[in-house]
């Protein structure tokens, strides 16, 4: 809650006037407690995981031919029914793992310094934050991904999401509760370790799950503005892990590919790349189907 009860306060507090923004962030979260702020968290997540899939999920359904030829396993469709149910498993896992753990974790936040009030962060300040956010979430992910691929692991846990051998947006985070835990906990890290303003908080979650989302999707648009981040991974890369299933040993990329390229977890995927475009010179890999012997 902010210190402050009227906007000539927070003028004088500040010693300048506030910015637009800043007027906008009094007028929400001046009456709001820090707890409510926190498990807003929560909130939109269940908003941007029911909205961010709809583009997707209507391309699927439509059946239109000049969309689907972007589709990386074009052979198999999921019907509105299919999708709804793994909309409302993933519903239920966010009640009952991640709403609890919002609540409980409200001390660690505070106790981490993680603020709400004014002013609000720079535009500098909200992108190198974001930037430390995503290299130190990847690199960690990676190693619990993984892990997650040891035999326990998957037989007990991260079999449920892969259940999805063809990926969908929905799909993105369908997985054993103790999994949405467990990779929460390299998301969170950053946060953790370089705490800035809720509302940068705020912006890495939504960001983390739209990109998710996308890598999910199942479709490899060209005109996607991901295709020009440097060492993106993308849906194809993700799609061949999926594909693979249990037996994958690769592509354990959360958002770039730099760790597989690193540790060697790459090659199989290239492997089967160069092996189609070798029989096809006019072959594209990332929107045709792929068969793993």
């Amino acid at each position: 809650m902010l210190p402050y009860q009227t906007l000539d306060e927070s003028k004088h507090a500040l010693g300048r006037n506030l910015t637009f923004a800043e007027t906008l962030w009094f007028n929400y979260s001046a009456k709001k407690t820090d707890f409510v702020l926190h498990c807003h968290n929560t909130l939109f997540l269940c908003l941007f995981y029911s909205i961010a899939p709809i583009p997707f999920v209507l391309i699927e359904l439509s059946g239109y031919k000049k969309l689907n030829k972007y589709k990386i396993q074009p052979s198999v469709n999921k019907t509105l029914l299919e999708m709804f149910k793994c909309y409302k498993y993933v519903m239920w896992t966010f009640i009952i793992a991640v709403g609890p753990l919002q609540i409980i974790s409200y001390p660690t936040i505070k106790w981490l310094g993680i603020r709400t009030g004014l002013p609000l962060p720079s535009g500098w300040e909200l992108f190198w934050h974001l930037i430390v956010y995503v290299i130190i979430e990847d690199y960690v992910n990676y190693w619990f991904h993984r892990m997650l691929h040891n035999k326990w692991a998957f037989d007990n846990i991260h079999k449920v999401h892969h259940e999805y051998k063809t990926p969908i947006a929905l799909a993105a985070p369908y997985a054993h509760w103790s999994e949405i835990l467990i990779l929460g906990f390299p998301a969170f890290l950053g946060p953790a370790l370089v705490p800035g303003h809720i509302t940068t908080y705020w912006l890495w979650f939504i960001l983390r799950q739209l990109e998710a989302i996308e890598t999910h999707s199942g479709y490899e648009l060209p005109w996607s503005p991901t295709k020009y981040i440097p060492f993106y991974g993308g849906p194809a890369y993700h799609d061949y892990h999926h594909y693979v299933g249990g037996r994958s040993q690769g592509n354990f990329a959360s958002v770039f590919t730099y760790c597989d390229y690193i540790y060697g977890t790459i090659k199989g995927y290239q492997y089967k790349k160069r092996m189609y475009e070798k029989i096809s010179p006019t072959y594209t890999f990332n929107s045709q189907n792929y068969k793993v012997d």
